[in-house]
């Protein structure tokens, strides 16, 4: 597979289209698709629209600052790289080379329980923050160890996924062959096999690779690493609830983030049991459609939560001026997953490491144009929105 990208690379729906290019089918829109009619995982993106900026003019900036501080933890521009199962499906280097390139550009990763890289060798390859997201898959006595590994290989911070009682409807997985790739009868994955022989250097490597990885931080008491599986069978078995999280203080002495909040109500929730953030999210469009778009929800939440615990938001990020938009609007930070999928998707390390380069020059031009000299400088009189979205 590619590890170097053109310099005819300018954003990231060049990105996706190289990806899309060189991954199998089935693979590209596991990373592409929503939920049922992906009306959510549109207006993710769409959104965006909605909010148009305010800039002061003949203003000189002699030096931009783009740094910003999330859980204390400093990080170079204000984004972070989402966890994104299944990462070792796209490259082979998953979840490492992502990780890798997050420490490299200065910023965090979070690292998805869906993970086919040990988590020990995610968090030796970087610098930056390194942050570990919980599902429960295989119940508690497998996410304990999960858990004390992530604290002693330095992990800084919990992040619990509350957006997943079942798995959303993503059409396209089951069009394309999900259950029968990632299960174990030969028969069944003949009709979806061309997908895979159209795209001969994804195939090398992934064989080269060993094939279908497994879940190297899911260990099953007696059993070992728990094989992939497909993803609803994974969520279905792996609700949190509220009541959990007397159990996940016990279990995890360091800050806690909520993600997938997209009410005030949930929000205020967060605070009560302790979260040290709040993460406005709708899973990226896969779980329930007609979920509001994250950004439209993120100034109720921003005022419910009242700086007693820090928000972020993921979304729909596809240009620095989103990401400019959503610390307008109150974010702290954001998180990044489909625009650093696609980059991992069309050349690994290498594609990671452009999209992370283009979302930060969009960044610092966004706020050179727009007059502010400093990320800690932007508020909400640096943008118009509807008056619906305000509290």
């Amino acid at each position: 597979m590619p590890t170097q990208i053109s310099s005819r690379v300018l954003n990231i729906a060049d990105l996706r289209r190289l990806a899309q290019r060189r991954l199998p089918k089935l693979v590209f829109e596991y990373v592409d698709g929503g939920a049922d009619d992906e009306i959510t995982l549109r207006e993710n993106c769409r959104v965006f629209a909605d909010v148009t900026f305010r800039p002061r003019q003949a203003v000189f900036i002699e030096n931009c600052n783009l740094r910003t501080t999330v859980l204390g933890q400093e990080i170079s521009f204000p984004a972070l790289l989402a966890p994104v199962g299944y990462s070792r499906l796209v490259h082979p280097g998953g979840e490492v080379a992502s990780a890798q390139a997050a420490g490299e550009a200065g910023t965090g990763f979070i690292l998805s329980t869906i993970s086919g890289h040990k988590l020990e060798n995610v968090k030796a390859v970087t610098r930056g923050p390194v942050w570990y997201q919980l599902y429960l898959v295989g119940g508690r006595a497998a996410a304990e160890p999960a858990l004390e590994r992530a604290r002693r290989a330095g992990f800084s911070a919990l992040v619990i996924t509350i957006d997943t009682p079942v798995a959303g409807m993503r059409e396209r997985d089951p069009r394309n062959g999900m259950r029968e790739i990632l299960g174990s009868s030969l028969l069944a994955k003949i009709p979806f096999l061309p997908q895979f022989l159209a795209r001969p250097g994804w195939l090398t490597a992934f064989l080269r690779d060993g094939g279908v990885p497994k879940l190297e931080n899911i260990i099953l008491p007696n059993l070992g690493p728990m094989p992939l599986m497909d993803v609803s069978a994974a969520l279905a078995a792996s609700v949190i609830t509220w009541s959990d999280f007397t159990w996940l203080r016990k279990a995890w002495p360091g800050p806690i983030l909520v993600k997938g909040v997209l009410t005030a109500e949930d929000a205020r929730r967060c605070v009560d049991h302790g979260a040290a953030g709040v993460i406005v999210s709708n899973h990226g469009g896969r779980q329930l459609d007609s979920a509001p778009a994250a950004l439209r929800v993120l100034p109720e939440i921003v005022a419910a939560v009242n700086g007693q615990a820090e928000v972020l938001m993921d979304g729909g990020i596809r240009r620095g001026g989103d990401i400019v938009k959503a610390l307008c609007l109150g974010a702290r930070a954001v998180l990044i997953g489909r625009a650093y999928a696609y980059g991992l998707g069309a050349a690994g390390h290498a594609g990671v490491s452009r999209a992370i380069a283009i979302l930060r020059a969009d960044v610092e031009r966004t706020l050179r144009l727009l007059g502010c000299p400093s990320v800690a400088d932007l508020n909400s009189s640096f943008v118009e929105f509807p008056a619906s979205w305000r509290p």
